[in-house]
């Protein structure tokens, strides 16, 4: 049997396939009213997922932008909700600035709290997190429970995120989430719906980290 295809790639150079693919987005997208900056990251959003309907489904607060480039201008840290989206995020970029990228959810005390109480570990983290990233940004792209509670924290006063990115993905909460982070008045980026995940949280992130280093 021959295995062997005719098919060659466009190009192998890496900066060339992301042009390639940034073009064929701006080819595509069709009419859209986001700002510049807020397309930015819509672009690097599509461009991680290949999903333009989630793309265009993105929400971002007023000054959403803003308090990102001011928070890792700043050298706030970052909070992610998960190991995925920790290991995604460009930290040459935030640690020019003085920026760090945390994971709570794996930290034994938050897993021995998350016992106690018979909760989740995305839960406990939070309120452990919300301690020790005041005006940090926070990057929610898995567990819808994490930015419910980021939520309730803000709501109650106890917690003062410069920003957060909620993007949880699933079929539990994720939607209802998003729409109560699209609620509160304060900085966010967020989308419609069950759509979202770890990959496209990177995505605005390190976008907006692209956006800061740009001036």
């Amino acid at each position: 049997m021959d295995f062997r295809t005719t098919f060659r790639p466009l190009t192998v150079q890496p900066e060339q396939i992301e042009q390639k693919s940034f073009q064929i987005i701006d080819d595509e997208i069709g009419e859209h009213s986001f700002a510049e900056q807020q397309y930015a990251i819509v672009q690097r959003v599509i461009h991680a997922s290949a999903d333009f309907e989630l793309g265009k489904s993105l929400l971002f607060h007023p000054r959403a932008i803003e308090a990102g480039i001011s928070a890792i201008r700043a050298g706030k840290k970052v909070v992610a909700d998960v190991q995925m989206v920790q290991v995604g995020i460009n930290k040459a970029r935030l640690e020019k600035y003085g920026g760090s990228v945390h994971v709570y959810i794996s930290d034994d005390d938050v897993m021995k709290e998350a016992k106690r109480l018979n909760t989740t570990r995305a839960i406990v983290a939070m309120r452990k997190a919300v301690k020790e990233a005041d005006g940090g940004i926070f990057a929610i792209g898995n567990a819808p429970t994490a930015l419910l509670e980021l939520i309730r924290l803000v709501k109650e006063g106890e917690a003062r995120p410069g920003l957060i990115i909620g993007l949880p993905v699933g079929f539990v909460s994720a939607a209802e989430s998003k729409e109560e982070l699209a609620k509160l008045d304060i900085p966010f980026i967020t989308n419609i719906g069950r759509k979202g995940g770890s990959t496209v949280t990177v995505a605005a992130l390190n976008a907006l980290s692209i956006l800061a280093e740009r001036g």
